[in-house]
């Protein structure tokens, strides 16, 4: 007669709900809502701002600064400026404080797995 296999089988799949409820899975999203809401909220203000100045100061913006260069070109590169600015602070903070958070959930789950 053959002897009783000790194998307990495949694993189970990673308990999904217990990770989305453990404090380290909460930590991750305020790290990540108290720098992308503030940041993405000034940045909407910002271009609300711009699209208001062109439709209600055309006179300011269109004052010269130097040359053939006037507020309006100036505040429009600004715009691209601070949207690259704020991918690299993003991208730079999601490497030094999201990603290992993140990791360390992953490793723990699989490793359950």
């Amino acid at each position: 007669m053959p002897e009783p296999s000790t194998d307990p089988g495949p694993p189970g799949p990673p308990d999904y709900v217990a990770a989305q409820s453990s404090p380290e899975f909460a930590e991750l999203r305020r790290s990540h809502r108290s720098f992308a809401f503030p940041l993405t909220v000034a940045f909407v203000l910002w271009y609300l701002g711009y699209v208001l100045l062109s439709s209600y100061a055309g006179g300011f913006l269109a004052v010269q600064v130097f040359g053939h260069v006037n507020v309006a070109f100036l505040l429009g590169i600004a715009q691209f400026v601070t949207t690259f600015l704020i991918a690299w602070w993003y991208a730079r903070h999601a490497a030094t404080r999201l990603d290992p958070k993140a990791e360390a959930i992953k490793s723990r789950l699989e490793g359950d797995a």
